[in-house]
């Protein structure tokens, strides 16, 4: 079975979409979503540099066009499952068919402002642990006053609080963790420091239609599968103050017999967690249109398997 993936808020880069505009028609169709949205997401996408995609309210929605992008140039294709790490979650709602593209791409971007209006009030950020025990590690950030944002499984978690609280924890890690790494995002995601973008996106998913999923919907708040539009768009409305279960995700994948995992562009996070946490599956990153042919092929061997 072939599961399709979407990544979260970090994953881009300075001139990642450039290779994606090449593609028939593709120019065209992210310069429309950047009038509807107006945001220059062409700009962004290609000659932006890091400190100016780092900010959440352009980075969200750079993510989200990235990954309908790279999921369309695929082809028509029919993943047994579907989900999405943090804000790729409302690119995993718009491959279920719960929002179009353009509700998706609208959606997020209330998202991304709400959230970065949410992380000026206090300055805070996000760190990933490297190694160690979960429960260790998770014990040890509630110490410190951190909350345990993204558990990702892999021996990955990611801690979210104030500069101090991760200021402390680069000088006081867990027992058995290897490293600490400060990630490329603009605040404390998953927290409680979110809250006040949770009614604003309340707000913006009330005007929204969702459709019930077309195909499994895997979501990251418990890896539960989600049957209905309603209760897709629900979650993503509380979805960002609360915490990304990545490996229950991955653990509900395995219990619906994933054989193969696709990562939308950019991909690569959700590869690497994937290869450690889901031993004998397969795993594409898709980082430029050169691995669409990679992704075909396995799309064809997988997809109804």
């Amino acid at each position: 079975m072939l599961v399709l993936v979407a990544p979260g808020q970090g994953a881009q880069t300075p001139g990642f979409l450039t290779p994606w505009l090449e593609l028939p028609g593709a120019a065209a169709r992210v310069a429309g979503w950047s009038d509807a949205l107006g945001l220059d997401l062409v700009h962004y996408g290609t000659q932006a540099d890091a400190a100016a995609i780092r900010d959440t309210a352009v980075a969200q929605p750079l993510l989200v066009a990235a990954g309908i992008l790279s999921a369309t140039a695929l082809g028509d294709i029919s993943p047994g499952a579907v989900a999405g790490h943090s804000v790729g979650e409302i690119t995993a709602a718009a491959f279920a068919g719960v929002l179009d593209d353009t509700a998706a791409l609208t959606l997020v971007r209330k998202r991304g402002l709400a959230m970065a209006e949410a992380a000026a009030i206090t300055e805070t950020g996000m760190s990933a642990l490297l190694g160690g025990d979960p429960e260790v590690s998770v014990a040890h950030l509630e110490k410190l006053g951190l909350t345990p944002a993204n558990i990702n499984g892999a021996g990955q978690i990611v801690a979210a609080g104030t500069l101090e609280q991760l200021a402390a924890l680069n000088e006081d890690k867990p027992e058995g963790v290897r490293k600490v790494v400060p990630l490329k995002v603009a605040g404390a995601f998953h927290t409680h420091h979110m809250a006040p973008a949770v009614e604003t996106l309340a707000q913006a998913a009330a005007d929204l239609a969702p459709a019930d999923p077309t195909v499994t919907y895997v979501s990251n708040k418990d890896g539960q599968v989600v049957s209905t539009g309603a209760a897709v768009l629900d979650r993503l409305v509380g979805q960002v103050a609360n915490p990304v279960r990545w490996d229950l995700c991955m653990e509900t994948f395995q219990k619906l017999g994933v054989t193969a995992l696709i990562e939308v562009c950019p991909g690569g996070t959700l590869t690497g967690l994937a290869k450690r946490a889901l031993p004998g599956v397969k795993t594409l990153a898709l980082k430029t249109p050169d691995d669409l042919d990679a992704a075909r092929e396995l799309i064809a061997e997988h997809a109804n398997a």
